[in-house]
């Protein structure tokens, strides 16, 4: 069981997940992503998931986004149980306690960098101006309030992960996943990213990042190295190990 790190003690768990396994296929083909984790994310703490290839990285984040369904075990955001909810009931949660951040970015060509912001709260109902204003303070809160009006294939790279780092904030989401967000941007870009997701933090959002990157653990607070589907070792980035 992974407790809560150090100096944490009562602050509220803003992911739970207890005894989680994910088995795909059959014999002879069967394959164990994940066995038996237990993770647990406080309020306002950044955490990197580390590993190699195939020891179940983004498959955990999946999961605990609500994107995949676990074989066996729970999965908790923001005391809510995800594997006790329908398929609508589960959406809603993603939509507003969610934030998604990955390697492609994922933002939508048709629309512009406030378009694709402003999505989540159109989804919610919220009318297209007020969306659009938000859209443009959260661009504006990631270096990029003049941009508002491009198109995702107009941005650099490290643009259109800024896009969808306004996008993955907007609203009152207070869970942010990103999966390898650094993975296809040059080292000084990479920094300026993971500035942001640092500063995510400081607002109260809980971050989780996969990535194979130490320069990039070592902005979290906590390094979670999964190895062959089990969590190997937790420890603070510089602390012995």
């Amino acid at each position: 069981m992974l407790h809560a790190p150090d100096g944490t003690a009562g602050i509220t768990a803003v992911l739970s997940v207890r005894g989680l396994s994910r088995h795909y296929g059959t014999a002879p083909h069967h394959v164990v992503a994940l066995d038996d984790v237990d993770f647990e994310v406080v309020q306002g703490e950044m955490v990197a998931i580390m590993g190699p290839s195939g020891s179940g990285k983004s498959t955990l984040l999946s999961i605990a986004g609500g994107l995949e369904t676990a074989s066996s075990g729970s999965v908790e955001v923001e005391s809510q149980q995800l594997g006790e909810l329908d398929m609508t009931a589960l959406a809603d949660v993603r939509r507003r306690c969610i934030g998604f951040v990955f390697q492609s970015c994922n933002l939508l060509d048709g629309l512009t960098a406030a378009e694709n912001v402003a999505a989540p709260l159109e989804l919610e109902g919220t009318p297209a101006k007020v969306a659009r204003n938000l859209a443009l303070t959260q661009l504006d809160a990631v270096g990029l309030g003049d941009r508002g009006d491009s198109f995702p294939d107009d941005l650099s790279g490290g643009e259109r992960q800024r896009v969808a780092i306004a996008r993955a904030l907007i609203g009152d989401r207070r869970l942010l996943l990103a999966d390898e967000p650094t993975g296809a941007l040059d080292s000084a870009t990479s920094t300026d990213i993971m500035k942001l997701l640092r500063e995510a933090c400081t607002a109260e959002r809980t971050v989780v990042v996969v990535t194979h990157d130490p320069i990039v653990a070592a902005c979290a607070d906590r390094v979670v190295m999964l190895r062959d589907g089990k969590v190997e070792s937790s420890y603070r980035p510089g602390s012995p190990r």
